[in-house]
């Protein structure tokens, strides 16, 4: 039997393991982990729809550069250069200061004048806040008005526009536009309450709201309907100012739900929610709530002040809420330059990425809040900006407000080996699938990661960017 040398036989083994290998090298794309790539077969969305960078937060070369310098739409994920860019503009500690005036005398709880309240593009001035301030103005000893509540809504220069214009579905709180003047985002919150003797779910709603007709109840479903989707079964009919009707029914194997909608004519929903919560504190109003400028020289009687923006852009990324985005961009422009229009916004960004390092190619930024069909960023401009957050003074900020894989916002649902471990904002919208942020290796290292993938199955392509997400933390 021939003998066969080791060293002739380890080296026969090493040329096999080449080979080998670099038969696998001319299947898989290069740098692109397999587990993604099998991902994104099964979603059935070409690899060359996928940008994806994922580097060491503290400037060491990339762990993958997957077509990183192609620009993308990245959905909500663009959140992250609005709030960055707003905690170094504005500071972490940033309030909106809403003023309310009293433009009369009060003598007797009864005012002789006018009321008049101040928009400023408070994004967070929901209905708990907006109680608040109505009962400091009764704290004024005022208890009826015999004038009008007048809302000066012009801090913010935003053309009017059709809610229904990006999917049709106006309905929607997403789609609700930005205002100087914004009454728990424009949305109404609807309570069903179902009572089985009764045979009705009963409705409560928040904020009240005057001159608007709504069912005190809605009957429920036969017996032994499932829950499944009870929004469709209630046959909802949002699209009449003033009134939202209600045709279906209610399952009582729903137990209690709340669904929040954006009713018909959103530019009265501040006055009606305003007029609606003065009614229910008990106040009288002779005259009505409409639309004015504040009168020249008038000092307010005090100030309505807003949580700090670390709590509001907690809300914004952790829940990815859309309109508030939009508020605190135009608060950008408001603050630095005097005007709340998206151009002075636009103009604003540009000049802090520029002195980030960034090109305007590199970024198309429209409303700030990725609601856009039109929204564009390469995955590399992105990680090398929050690279450089990651060294900010506001980074501890930045990296709280994102969701947490597996524990809460918008990824409390993922499943996957980095629960708990990464801090990601999504983004999501028919043809976007997008993640970004940073990841906490299995090693103890942090990498940032960021990856969108444009392509009509998008959606499906999630599983391709969970399993990016499991072979970042696992880099041991």
């Amino acid at each position: 039997m021939p003998r066969i040398c080791p060293t002739r036989f380890l080296l026969c083994l090493l040329l096999s393991a080449c080979w080998i290998s670099a038969a696998y090298a001319q299947k898989a794309a290069p740098g692109l982990p397999a587990t993604v790539q099998a991902a994104l077969q099964r979603a059935k969305v070409p690899q060359e729809a996928l940008s994806a960078v994922v580097l060491p937060a503290d400037g060491q070369p990339p762990r993958l550069a997957w077509q990183p310098d192609v620009a993308r739409n990245p959905a909500s994920v663009m959140k992250l250069v609005t709030t960055y860019a707003a905690l170094e503009l504005l500071g972490p500690a940033f309030t909106w200061q809403t003023p309310v005036f009293i433009d009369g005398p009060v003598a007797g709880g009864v005012l002789r004048g006018n009321v008049h309240i101040q928009g400023v593009g408070d994004p967070k001035l929901v209905a708990e806040r907006l109680w608040l301030m109505l009962r400091r103005l009764q704290g004024q000893g005022l208890r009826s008005i015999q004038g009008d509540i007048v809302l000066d809504r012009s801090g913010f220069a935003v053309p009017a526009r059709d809610a229904g214009e990006f999917d049709g579905e106006p309905w929607r709180p997403y789609n609700v536009a930005p205002d100087a003047l914004l009454v728990n985002f424009n949305a109404l919150t609807l309570d069903f309450i179902p009572d089985a003797a009764a045979g009705v779910a009963h409705l409560a709603f928040e904020p009240p709201l005057a001159a608007m007709q709504l069912p005190a109840s809605v009957p429920l479903a036969p017996q032994g309907t499932a829950c499944g989707d009870w929004r469709a079964g209630l046959q909802a009919d949002f699209a009449q100012p003033g009134r939202i009707a209600l045709a279906g029914s209610y399952p009582l194997a729903c137990g209690e739900k709340r669904w929040s909608v954006a009713p018909a004519e959103p530019q009265r929903f501040a006055a009606r929610a305003i007029a609606g919560m003065w009614q229910q504190l008990g106040g009288q109003l002779s005259g009505q709530v409409r639309d004015g400028p504040v009168p020249q020289g008038l000092a307010p009687a005090f100030v309505t002040t807003s949580p700090s923006l670390t709590e509001v852009i907690r809300d914004i990324n952790k829940f990815s809420n859309n309109v508030m985005a939009q508020q605190l961009l135009l608060t950008l422009g408001l603050q630095e330059s005097g005007s709340g229009s998206l151009q002075s916004a636009h103009a604003v960004l540009e000049q802090w990425w520029a002195a980030h390092g960034g090109s305007t190619a590199e970024l198309v930024m429209d409303n700030g809040a990725g609601l856009s069909r039109e929204g564009r960023i390469s995955a590399r401009a992105l990680a090398r900006l929050l690279q450089q957050a990651w060294e900010s003074p506001v980074m501890p900020e930045l990296l709280s407000s994102l969701p947490i894989s597996g524990i809460d916002g918008t990824l409390r649902r993922r499943k996957g080996r980095a629960q708990g471990t990464a801090h990601l904002k999504t983004g999501t919208l028919r043809d976007v699938a997008a993640i970004a942020g940073v990841v906490h290796g299995a090693s103890g290292r942090r990498y940032v990661l960021v990856a969108f993938v444009n392509h009509p199955n998008a959606v499906a392509a999630r599983a391709a960017l969970d399993a990016l997400v499991d072979w970042t933390w696992a880099d041991r």
